[in-house]
């Protein structure tokens, strides 16, 4: 004969174990649902909106922190599971309309958030590891491929990447207001740049800075290039040589940089941190989180 367990049960007792149930189905829930970490983990790229908004991309987060002053919290949480989207987020940038674009490698794809905050791809799996993003004037967007050796040139609207130049392992793209692509790569001549037609331009000859990662350019046309092993931030005035701005303790390996106002800001995965230089050339911290485990 059939019966209900709960019928063997007093009312005190059915009480208590719907409470039971009750508390284990939130716990589960619980573990069941994306972790999102407190602190950063291991910040790799940061770019500054126009309303100085910033944004960082946390390959081991891993997704993206909005950081508004000197409060962050999480813009985009990925998921641990590798191809799925900014598993591992590699770079970041803004689009003509102030729109975030974010460059992953799980799923070799570039990504650009609505207005609701939501990626969306644009290439359908078309870059294999998308270093760096810049926008031209146009809106189009040039990626530097560290798989395919390549830098390609993406529709605004997105669509199938064309290629515009080869370049031996590009990590850093900006655009000067000349319309030239400047190219951080591990080639021959570490710091080149490239007009509208591709043909390339030697800035820094040879091998001037000991791992260089990303560059950006201020209103003068003033180059700034990270430098993780040298833990330094070089300088570089048109026609004249690299020198460092800044080097040395609280940087421990910066790589990703950015321009906010006058500012210069950097991303430092080992020290976990966020740093500024000023317009002095003064550096400060941001943001520091404790090293990850």
């Amino acid at each position: 004969m059939a019966f209900s367990f709960s019928l063997l049960l007093g009312e005190p007792q059915r009480l208590t174990a719907f409470r039971l149930f009750a508390l284990l189905a939130v716990v589960i829930s619980l573990d069941a649902a994306p972790t999102v970490a407190a602190d950063m983990q291991y910040p790799l790229a940061v770019v500054a909106g126009a309303d100085g908004t910033v944004f960082v991309a946390d390959r081991k987060l891993p997704g993206i922190w909005k950081v508004t002053g000197e409060t962050a919290e999480v813009y985009f949480q990925g998921s641990k599971k590798f191809r799925t989207p900014l598993n591992a987020v590699r770079c970041v940038a803004i689009d003509k309309d102030g729109l975030l674009l974010a460059g992953d490698s799980a799923t070799r794809e570039v990504y650009r958030f609505d207005k609701a905050g939501k990626p969306q791809p644009l290439t359908k799996g078309g870059i294999g590891i998308p270093m760096a993003i810049a926008v031209d004037g146009d809106g189009d967007l040039f990626v530097g491929d560290l798989e395919t050796q390549r830098i390609w040139k993406v529709p605004a609207a997105g669509g199938e990447p064309k290629e515009f130049a080869v370049v031996p392992a590009p990590r850093g793209l900006a655009f000067d207001k000349q319309g030239r692509l400047w190219v951080v790569s591990h080639g021959k001549n570490q710091l080149i740049r490239l007009g509208t037609d591709g043909k390339s331009e030697i800035v820094a000859k040879g091998r001037p800075f000991r791992f260089p990662h990303q560059v950006v350019l201020d209103d003068d046309g003033t180059a700034y290039v990270s430098d993780g092993y040298a833990k330094a931030v070089w300088k570089i005035a048109d026609g004249k040589a690299p020198e460092k701005l800044v080097e040395g303790k609280p940087l421990d390996n910066p790589v990703g940089i950015a321009l906010r106002g006058k500012d210069i800001l950097i991303a430092d995965p080992r020290a976990n941190a966020l740093f500024a230089i000023d317009a002095e050339g003064k550096l400060s911290t941001l943001l520091q989180s404790k090293p990850a485990k």
